[in-house]
């Protein structure tokens, strides 16, 4: 019987075991896609204890505590740290096959150095090393990043925001993590939203500019993307149901957003027109300055009305999609690349159904420009389990070029979630291995070790052409 969590967690041949700890494990980290807060890293904050580290914000516990019926009080209620700790420790000791087990554990054993096991019996304990660890030198929201080896972050920024704090981290030769901004577009895109009007107020007074038409907004976006550009962002993110390809004449797209903001709600044909439009313009864009452009889609969100009522979104009642049009994603991209506005794209969806189909579609649009010049995401959101990663992993291998994948991402909001990294490390590790031992593959550890590194961090920095600082 294999120990939990040992230092060959995973490692399941003698292969894997060699690739893991002789190829990956060391490597820093890219984390080129997350939610971190560039406020906190610049104010370096410090937490008092796990719960606020730990639980704040994460929606994925979160769906985990309802799933096992746990009061919302002691999930986002007025319930104590201590006593959400508690209720969290006594459902993760019982939560088995679900990849919170194997994070919360990976987590407790990087950063606080405990190697037992978290339980409704252990809570209190764990609970004590964590509170005395927090307060010691080197854990504060810098240091547990630097502790995790990171490389570079790129958080998630609105056109509206200054990066007045992108502008400090950068400026700060203390802190040696680069920290980048992201360009997240979707308040800009998202017309149908009852807060879109008062948002497009808040790009005009960012942009300097009066918005009234859809050619003024491209105007107004393209002087935040400079703006953008400034501070060394390189990548672009969407937040799409699916990808849209709805083309429409200019004078067609004029009309649905001068109607929308007069006070009318688009139907689902004049949204998808005019989301079509946005994307193209925004491609236009990333290709002229040499961004990447990274896609997410097939989540429908906010599934609880009473909830989201209560919290608002992002905390945890969306699900996987299962309408996500190939087609569309095809055809979208066709459009691009006849225009030569097809730019370094990143496609992610939530339903795994779609890894074939995007592995496929990847393969029409790929050329000399870049190695992987079109990538099929890391396994997203509810996929980052050990079957997600695994399905990934070996779809793209099976139609694609693993070789010249970018690998993994946190999309996290926690500065204790970098063992995503490991965890991801080790089941390509354990895939590459198994390869290898079943005579998939050649034992030509030279080739293999050079793969593996490239996933694990090298084929980052060259796709997003990231600089140390």
């Amino acid at each position: 019987m294999r120990q939990f969590l040992d230092q060959d967690f995973l490692l399941n041949t003698e292969a894997a075991r060699k690739l893991y700890h002789e190829a990956a494990e060391k490597l820093p980290i890219i984390d080129y896609h997350c939610h971190l807060s560039p406020r906190e890293i610049w104010e370096d904050i410090r937490y008092e204890n796990i719960t606020q580290v730990w639980l704040g914000g994460d929606h994925y516990k979160w769906r985990l505590m309802r799933s096992a019926g746990v009061n919302e009080k002691y999930i986002t209620g007025d319930a104590d740290d201590y006593e959400k700790f508690e209720k969290y420790a006594e459902v993760l000791g019982k939560a088995i096959g679900n990849p919170l087990h194997h994070w919360s554990h990976l987590e407790l054993r990087r950063f606080f150095g405990y190697d037992g096991i978290l339980n409704a019996k252990t809570a209190k304990e764990v609970w004590d090393i964590a509170k005395e660890k927090l307060q010691s030198e080197g854990y504060t929201a810098r240091g547990l990043i630097m502790m995790s080896n990171v490389d570079t972050i790129c958080t998630t920024d609105d056109p509206v925001d200054s990066l007045e704090y992108h502008e400090k981290l950068a400026a700060d030769a203390s802190f040696p993590v680069t920290v980048l901004p992201a360009w997240r577009p979707d308040k800009a895109m998202n017309l149908e939203k009852i807060t879109y009007p008062e948002y497009i107020a808040q790009l005009e007074a960012a942009a300097g500019m009066e918005i009234s038409t859809f050619a003024d907004l491209k105007e107004a976006l393209h002087r935040r993307l400079d703006f953008f550009a400034a501070h060394d962002c390189k990548l672009s993110d969407h937040a799409l149901n699916y990808v849209m390809y709805a083309p429409a004449s200019d004078d067609e797209v004029e009309k649905i957003f001068r109607s929308r903001m007069e006070g009318k709600i688009p139907n689902s044909e004049e949204e998808a027109k005019f989301k079509y439009a946005f994307m193209t313009a925004m491609a236009e864009e990333y290709t002229k300055r040499g961004w990447v452009m990274q896609l997410h889609y097939g989540c429908r969100r906010d599934n609880n009305p009473d909830m989201f009522r209560k919290l608002g979104p992002d905390t945890g009642f969306d699900c996987v999609d299962n309408y996500a049009p190939s087609a569309q994603t095809a055809a979208f991209l066709g459009a691009l690349e006849e225009k030569g506005n097809l730019p370094k794209t990143i496609l992610y969806s939530l339903n795994t159904n779609d890894n074939a189909a995007i592995d496929t579609i990847l393969g029409c649009f790929q050329n000399d420009t870049a190695v992987g010049r079109i990538q099929h995401g890391s396994a997203w959101w509810f996929n980052d389990h050990f079957d997600g990663m695994s399905e990934q992993l070996k779809s793209l291998g099976s139609l694609g070029y693993l070789a010249g994948f970018v690998g993994m991402l946190t999309d996290s909001r926690s500065f204790l979630s970098y063992p995503r990294h490991e965890y991801f490390r080790r089941i390509l590790c354990r895939i590459f291995g198994e390869w290898v031992e079943d005579g998939f593959y050649p034992e030509d550890y030279d080739t293999l070790k050079e793969i593996v590194s490239g996933i694990s961090y090298y084929n980052a920095k060259k796709y997003f052409d990231f600089k140390k600082k």
